[in-house]
């Protein structure tokens, strides 16, 4: 069960390799920041469905038939990372770019979810000392 505390939690479950990342709050905004070296920026895909957001890449080795391995250390094949994204996100305005091996997504706070000040109205209780005044025939 994922805990409503957070507004962006991560999880994984299937096959595919996890996508190490780093997330953290930078104001307004939750940043994220996945690495994906020798990832092909064509083979990523985000989808953000109700409360999941979903990351999945493919990375491929090209290597000649004929080669014979001695070492193999750098995963291939498909990466998936999933997280559940709590009611105080922007989910419309959720956005991504890639560099350098690294996806970055930017994950806004909503404006319902945003901290904001509450201004204490007073009340005025004003009593009237005119002495002057007619007295209120009955």
């Amino acid at each position: 069960m994922t805990s409503t505390l957070y507004p962006v939690r991560s999880f994984t479950r299937g096959a595919a390799s996890p996508i190490p990342v780093d997330l953290y709050r930078q104001g307004d905004t939750y940043r994220l920041e996945a690495d994906l070296p020798g990832v092909d920026p064509k083979s990523v895909d985000i989808d953000v469905d109700g409360q999941l957001l979903t990351i999945r890449a493919e990375r491929s080795v090209t290597v000649a038939d004929d080669a014979r391995w001695l070492a193999r250390g750098r995963q291939s094949g498909s990466f998936v990372r999933r997280f559940t994204l709590g009611q105080g996100i922007d989910r419309d305005a959720i956005a991504a770019s890639y560099d350098n091996g690294v996806l970055s997504l930017s994950i806004p706070v909503s404006e319902k979810a945003k901290a904001r000040k509450v201004e204490v109205a007073t009340v005025s209780h004003e009593v009237s000392t005119d002495t002057d005044q007619a007295p209120v025939a009955a």
